[in-house]
């Protein structure tokens, strides 16, 4: 079980990058930095046309299943538009969450091992609202939060700004390490994620924000978020029950290894497993020791 590296080899990858590296440098440092960051023109206009058209399929077929796109745990109203399972649903979206860019951030941020968790859209229509204040990692694990073990890649198919439901964060908000961290005046500390569509908004797990409230008459904002951990986390999604069987054959080995399908599930490599004999030989082990060894 080694590290697989980068999964945007495959030759069938309708996906490239055309970032500079200048640029996926800086937004690198700015995510270190802040816990976020905002790469323009990921996306060229003729694939981001692709994939947003394609969203809107892949809602209509995801309600033909029988699934709700609304969610009123998650959200006040109906005009927000979620659809899940997007993977399974169409290629474009497998291909655009292994997309050269946002595996090169996530692979700066959680190291080599790393799973896809989720990958979802939420379309704020005119009228929708916000959903509940929260970082993602405070809803999966227990206090204190010290280290980054998410990452959300948020894909903006639209110009996103704040009054069409920009995403709206706290700036610093991913130093907290309890809830006792959460000021009183909280809302008043919200700032929106606006980018120019083709971009991507990258947000680590500990910084917290919630969904901005549409108040446009005609102006949609539809995002994607890619949602990605360390293998330990429990994935939002058992993605062996859920990927349909002739999907299942088309995966590459590398997907299949980061969707947590494969024997070892979730395993990934946390530890350099070697036989016992060839870390503590025997004859060393007779002598009393030898020098130290490690993994």
């Amino acid at each position: 079980m080694g590290s697989l590296g980068t999964t945007t080899n495959s030759s069938d990858n309708q996906f490239a990058s055309h970032s500079p590296e200048s640029t996926i440098a800086a937004a690198q440092q700015h995510l270190q930095d802040h816990g976020w960051a905002v790469i323009p023109d990921v996306l060229t206009p003729e694939e981001n046309s692709r994939v947003l058209s394609q969203l809107w399929a892949a809602a209509d077929k995801f309600r033909k299943l029988g699934d709700d796109t609304y969610m009123p745990m998650l959200d006040p109203n109906a005009a927000n538009i979620r659809v899940f399972y997007l993977m399974a649903l169409d290629k474009i979206f497998r291909d655009l969450v292994q997309h050269p860019v946002a595996v090169e951030m996530v692979e700066k941020v959680l190291g080599d091992n790393w799973l896809i968790s989720n990958f979802t859209a939420n379309i704020a229509r005119p009228g929708s609202k916000s959903m509940a204040l929260h970082s993602d990692q405070s809803l999966v694990m227990p206090e204190p939060w010290t280290s980054t073990w998410a990452l959300n890649v948020i894909w903006c198919l639209e110009d996103v700004y704040l009054e069409n439901g920009a995403t709206l964060f706290i700036p610093g908000s991913d130093k907290w390490t309890t809830r006792e961290d959460i000021p009183s005046n909280a809302r008043s500390l919200l700032k929106p994620f606006e980018a120019k569509a083709g971009s991507i908004v990258l947000m680590n797990g500990r910084v917290w924000h919630t969904s901005g409230a549409n108040v446009t008459k005609d102006k949609d904002r539809a995002l994607l978020f890619g949602y990605y951990t360390v293998p330990f986390l429990r994935q939002q999604v058992n993605w062996a029950a859920k990927m349909p069987e002739d999907v299942k054959k088309e995966l590459s080995p590398e997907l299949t290894e980061r969707l947590g399908m494969n024997v070892h599930a979730n395993m990934a490599q946390v530890s350099l497993l070697k036989y016992l004999d060839e870390v503590f030989p025997p004859e060393e082990q007779k002598e009393g020791g030898g020098e130290k060894l490690s993994y």
